[in-house]
């Protein structure tokens, strides 16, 4: 199944950057987990988030946070709303669906006969 991770939310910080020290640069992005099939497509409710710098331009792993960043990032955290997990039948599945039904009708009504 080929997943791919949506960008749903980017929130700027104002703690400094760990790496350039620069308070203008961090940047906190939420994504949320898609899979796409050619029956179906799903948003689902796993969500990742990653904290990069976009003046130095490098990731910032939990590893290097502050107390501060940790503090924000929590926060970030709980006021985040993501999007509603669903599944979406594609046409495909409904035509082979209608397809099975009308030949499993097919089938019983010359039984009867």
């Amino acid at each position: 199944m080929p997943e791919k991770l949506i960008d749903i939310k980017e929130v700027p910080l104002n703690n400094n950057c760990p790496e350039c020290y620069n308070t203008k640069g961090l940047h906190l992005l939420f994504k949320q987990k898609v899979v796409e099939t050619a029956f179906y497509k799903a948003i689902t409710s796993e969500i990742h988030h990653e904290l990069n710098c976009k003046t130095c331009e490098t990731a910032i792993y939990p590893e290097q946070w502050t107390d501060d960043i940790d503090r924000v990032v929590d926060y970030q955290k709980k006021v985040f709303v993501p999007k509603t997990p669903f599944r979406k039948i594609k046409q495909m599945t409904w035509a082979l669906i209608a397809g099975g039904l009308s030949i499993i009708g097919i089938g019983v009504s010359l039984f009867l006969l």
